[in-house]
């Protein structure tokens, strides 16, 4: 039977739970700056991936990821006790890198932005360094009236 969106809101209240049993519960000290940015449960809900990004090198990095592997076992007892299920979820924590991956996909953006404006520059020297500058005098040049063409009326 399929259970809907059930998954979802059990891992939606588990994040909610765990982001403040790390802040508040937890003084290990190599926990760092720790955000949860998803939780996904099983369908069967036995288990939650829990994915998470921290601020830092690699060394905090693995530092974090052995702190919460030892505070697995008191997370999942504290989430049985907080939150209403049958059978408390298996617990696996999961570095995100979908932040990582945005990023860089960002900075690919940003690189070839800039390339682009280098070569504008590069095939008009004369053309003003502001893109949008030469877009408005070509829009403005568009709109005012030729004086050569324009009658006077009297």
């Amino acid at each position: 039977m399929a259970q809907g969106n059930r998954p979802d809101r059990v891992g939606e209240e588990i994040r909610h739970e765990l982001s403040a049993l790390l802040a508040r519960e937890v003084h290990d000290p190599g926990i760092g700056f720790v955000t949860l940015t998803r939780v996904k449960v099983s369908p069967d809900l036995q288990l939650a991936r829990v994915y998470y990004t921290l601020l830092g090198d690699e060394k905090a990095h693995q530092a974090t990821e052995k702190a919460l592997l030892r505070a697995t076992p008191f997370l999942r007892r504290m989430i049985g006790a907080r939150i209403r299920l049958r059978r408390v979820p298996e617990i696996r924590f999961e570095f995100d890198k979908s932040v990582e991956n945005q990023d860089r996909i960002e900075q690919i953006l940003l690189d070839l932005q800039a390339e682009r404006a280098r070569q504008q520059a590069e095939a008009n020297p004369t053309d003003p360094a502001d893109p949008m500058d030469s877009a408005f005098a070509e829009a403005s040049a568009d709109k005012l009236p030729d004086p050569k063409k324009s009658e006077d009326p009297r």
